[in-house]
């Protein structure tokens, strides 16, 4: 569309006046310029005290589904694996309530990748992330965490009582070994695995390099791969803030990745070629800078 515009711009040039020129100028640098009139970023008081307002009704809402099925998971605590698809649900559930007090438009695509048995990964720069793969990953998927989830108010909580996984980040020793148990189970339940790739979030929205973990779990089930590329929760609701933004959202599956021929000795070729698959489809405000991206390489 812009190009047709220079294209119209240069055909007619010769016959437009001073005036005309210096409009059509200013027309394109405002074009050039990043879009933030996607929604209305407003700082007020009233709009702070809104979503205030809709943090307090989710967490009120939390709290209900959480007690709600606490109690299914305590009745089934002797049948772990039916605690991770009743997990599944209670996130399904929740995460859908969640995204719409907080009222933000969503698009997804790829839908049709969403519900098949893989290992979903996905980019991590906001809250609402975990929002959207607790309502959009496919019943029988189990989550891989840092341990100090369990701190985390209600969400924690469920989390582990869901059978979901937690590894040691500290202890590297510990940490393998939770994530060949994690193989284990998904191998022989029948499960998916839904992982953060890059191990941490990202401050600035920005893709940061990928860890390795989620890749070896890739060679010892020999699942696909399905990425979930998230962009603009970040502006949503940024680091530090309880101020939630109307942003669009936007969730996309990328087709399966097939892990059937992957070799070990080729982890890092693989991890390069996720990684830049990622930064394709993500806007250029979320990409990863030159330095973090040749960490990859």
């Amino acid at each position: 569309m812009r190009t047709r515009r220079l294209e119209s711009y240069f055909n007619a040039s010769s016959g437009l006046s001073v005036k005309e020129t210096v409009k059509s100028s200013v027309k394109e640098e405002l074009e050039l310029k990043p879009r933030t009139d996607l929604y209305a970023d407003n700082d007020g008081w009233v709009s702070v005290l809104i979503s205030w307002i809709k943090i307090f009704i989710c967490f009120v809402t939390m709290m209900f589904t959480t007690f709600v099925w606490a109690l299914i998971m305590l009745v089934l605590l002797p049948w772990p694996y039916e605690r991770i698809r009743q997990g599944n649900i209670w996130g399904h559930v929740t995460g859908r309530l969640m995204i719409w007090i907080l009222g933000n438009p969503i698009k997804i695509e790829g839908a049709e990748f969403s519900n098949k048995r893989a290992i979903y990964i996905s980019n991590h720069a906001s809250p609402l992330d975990v929002f959207l793969i607790m309502w959009l990953t496919p019943t029988g998927t189990v989550g891989i965490a840092k341990k100090e989830i369990i701190w985390y108010p209600l969400f924690g909580q469920l989390y582990v009582l869901a059978n979901h996984l937690r590894i040691d980040r500290s202890n590297p020793t510990a940490a393998i070994e939770s994530m060949k148990e994690a193989a284990r189970a998904v191998v022989k339940n029948n499960l998916s695995l839904i992982i953060f790739p890059e191990g941490t979030r990202s401050k600035n929205g920005r893709l940061l390099p990928f860890k390795k973990g989620f890749f070896h779990l890739a060679l010892q089930t020999g699942l696909p791969i399905v990425p979930m590329v998230l962009t603009g929760t970040h502006l949503a609701w940024r680091k530090g803030s309880l101020h939630i933004r109307p942003a669009p959202l936007n969730v996309k599956f990328l087709p399966p990745i097939s892990t059937k021929d992957w070799t070990a000795d080729k982890i890092d070729d693989y991890i390069r070629m996720v990684h830049d698959l990622y930064a394709k489809h993500l806007p250029e405000s979320q990409r990863p800078l030159p330095l973090e991206s040749s960490r990859n390489s």
